[in-house]
């Protein structure tokens, strides 16, 4: 029986996404775990799986096809003998829109894609069994009731792994499908795009279309400036011992290839203090806080056309040099878009650091959910006021602390910000 295999939501903020490239032609046959597409979500363009069998009928979406709304068909399976005019009618497919070059695709299982099963035996109670052919197969080969399962596909779909999780997952109720969420759109701010093109007629120039990541950043910053109650924080650190202390174990690694960045000190130091000041390491979750135990740092990185803010999980674990190539690999990654969502999502805190771009200092806008994110600029030479008394020059960095006033109050972010500071002035402390 023909099947529709439709847009599967790869993230859990996913509402629409670009469907970059097939993988498989009509006529092909298809296993499950085969890889179908690649998908273009808002932040990264990841490969989608195959978790049923058969033969691509009729491809509904051509590839290149952005604005795709989940739960669209895109594909018909077919069974073996059948023919492709059995499929169900298509659906209007959404029209060619502008699109980014795809990146190569993160290797990355996809969520299960949905489909419109054929006619199954009634249950007990009544319902119908929504379950796909190979699940089905499965079933029968294994000996189970099918009616016993959950469905973990969408609208409640039993598909195969399912069924190889049989007697680990008793069937209890159907999930109930969930109805897609509006597409992201940037935030209205004053006049209308009309208005404002209107203020520029007989100007050369260009006008440039939002892609998802674009419209994901308007949204979601203009919500947090909107929403979070900023407040921010500000000291000035003196690197002079973090420099020297960089410059003597940089020396003793450079056999193993490893070269520290401040930035890789940055984290550390970000790291430790969250475990010293555990009561900020908390973000905010709508009617609740909850508390973090581990140090999750987030940190932003600058792509073409956006930002990704990957995690480093448990930082306060790990050694300058593991941060350091972990730091080195995310970013890469983010640069080509072939990060996975766990990669990005999560955290409690974050770091921005335009220093090397030249920036001494700066106030940086909150990412939801998290309590704060530490904005850093570039150490500067400046005369300072040695312990001595006497005048020198020490290289100063800026650094802000922008804060969510519902989960940390002035005097507990002023805390955490010195204990920050503290390990960057005595860097030693960080291999203690």
């Amino acid at each position: 029986m023909a099947t529709e295999i439709l847009m599967p939501a790869l993230s859990p903020t996913m509402e629409e996404g670009t469907l970059a490239k097939w993988l498989v032609k009509e006529g092909d046959t298809v296993s499950s775990g085969d890889i179908l597409a690649e998908i273009e979500t808002d932040k990264a363009t990841m490969e989608f799986e195959a978790v049923d069998e058969g033969i691509m009928g009729l491809i509904l979406i051509a590839e290149g096809t952005a604005g795709v709304k989940v739960n669209t068909p895109i594909a018909v399976l077919i069974e073996e003998g059948e023919s492709a005019d059995a499929a169900p009618t298509a659906v209007p497919a959404p029209a060619p829109g502008p699109q980014a070059t795809p990146a190569p695709a993160a290797a990355v299982s996809a969520p299960t894609p949905a489909a419109t099963p054929a006619p199954a035996a009634p249950k007990a109670d009544g319902k119908r069994i929504i379950a796909s052919p190979l699940a089905r197969r499965l079933a029968k080969e294994k000996g189970i009731d099918i009616a016993t399962l959950t469905g973990t596909g969408p609208h409640g779909r039993i598909v195969k792994v399912d069924v190889e999780g049989a007697s680990a997952a008793p069937k209890t109720a159907s999930a109930p499908a969930a109805t897609p969420a509006a597409a992201p759109t940037a935030a209205p701010a004053g006049p209308s795009s009309d208005m404002v093109a209107r203020m520029y007629e007989g100007r050369d120039y260009e006008e440039v279309p939002l892609d998802g990541m674009r419209k994901t950043i308007a949204v979601r910053l203009t919500e947090a400036k909107q929403t979070i109650p900023h407040f921010y924080l500000r000291r000035e650190v003196q690197l002079d011992a973090l420099m020297a202390f960089r410059s003597q174990l940089n020396g003793q690694l450079e056999a193993r290839g490893v070269k520290l960045s401040v930035n890789d000190f940055i984290i550390k130091a970000c790291a430790l203090a969250l475990q010293d000041v555990p009561d900020a390491n908390a973000v905010w979750a709508g009617d609740r806080m909850l508390k973090l135990k581990p140090s999750d740092v987030a940190v932003a990185v600058a792509i073409e056309g956006g930002l990704f803010t990957p995690v480093l999980k448990d930082a306060e674990k790990k050694t300058l040099s593991t941060l350091s190539a972990e730091m080195k690999d995310l970013a890469t990654r983010a640069r080509n878009r072939k990060l996975a969502p766990h990669e990005y999502q999560g955290g409690s805190f974050a770091i921005s650091n335009l220093g090397m771009m030249g920036i001494e200092n700066f106030d940086a806008v909150i990412n939801p959910p998290h309590g704060a994110i530490l904005a850093v600029g570039a150490g500067i030479k400046k005369p300072v006021v040695k312990s001595d008394g006497e005048i020198g020059v020490a290289t100063v960095m800026s650094m802000t602390l922008s804060v969510d006033h519902r989960v940390i109050d002035g005097a507990l972010g002023a805390e955490l910000l010195k204990a920050i500071v503290g390990y960057l002035e005595s860097p030693m402390s960080m291999l203690a």
